[in-house]
């Protein structure tokens, strides 16, 4: 991938104080960065394409400046670890922890991140956890920089037996399953686990 596509993307993305240093990580350990369609299930991932020479980081194009900068970091982590250790150690292990905590720390400025997500992120970054979306509180300070967050409902927010949207389907909540809730699809009657922090709309409240 060329690096100037690579800058554009960048500084399209991520606030302007966090490019130049994004960009460096990039050149240190080149890889193919690819923006796709929202995803629900994941905001980003790695993918080594079964050889070292031809890693792949996506990323949602839609994520807000803040998320989209640390889901980079979290992505350019596993790369950082896989180029060290292969597939020998766990994805999200202590491995992964201390090179993200590593490459997220020098961006951990009121002149990167606002005051809101800052101290979540700060927080959160003592023992960082395989996905953002699994701390609450940091996943409400990205997303009060999310454009259209006012036309979304959280799953976890609304009553079960309620009736909402999702990728363009209509699914009925049921039964929290730890970090994932439990829903029917209306149209083909199938179950599914959603995450409980995803963004729905359209909700049709349940009465009972």
């Amino acid at each position: 991938m060329k690096a100037d596509k690579v800058l554009e993307i960048l500084r399209l993305h991520i606030p302007a104080d966090a490019v130049a240093y994004c960009f460096d990580l990039w050149k240190s350990s080149p890889f193919t960065l690819k923006l796709t369609r929202s995803r629900q299930t994941k905001v980003g991932d790695f993918t080594s394409r079964r050889t070292k020479s031809h890693p792949q980081i996506t990323l949602n194009h839609d994520l807000n400046p803040y998320l989209f900068l640390t889901t980079y970091i979290h992505e350019v982590a596993h790369l950082k670890v896989y180029l060290q250790f292969g597939s020998r150690v766990d994805p999200h292990g202590e491995e992964w922890k201390t090179t993200f905590t590593e490459l997220l720390v020098p961006l951990l400025w009121e002149n990167v991140f606002p005051e809101e997500i800052l101290h979540e992120l700060r927080r959160h970054m003592i023992n960082p956890k395989a996905s953002s979306f699994a701390d609450t509180a940091l996943t409400q300070a990205f997303r009060k920089f999310d454009k259209n967050a006012h036309q979304f409902a959280i799953l976890s927010d609304i009553p079960e037996g309620s009736i909402f949207k999702l990728q363009g389907r209509y699914f009925k909540k049921g039964k929290l399953r730890r970090t994932r809730v439990l829903c029917r699809e209306l149209q083909s009657k199938r179950d599914y686990l959603v995450p409980a922090d995803a963004q729905v709309s359209d909700v049709q409240f349940s009465l009972l």
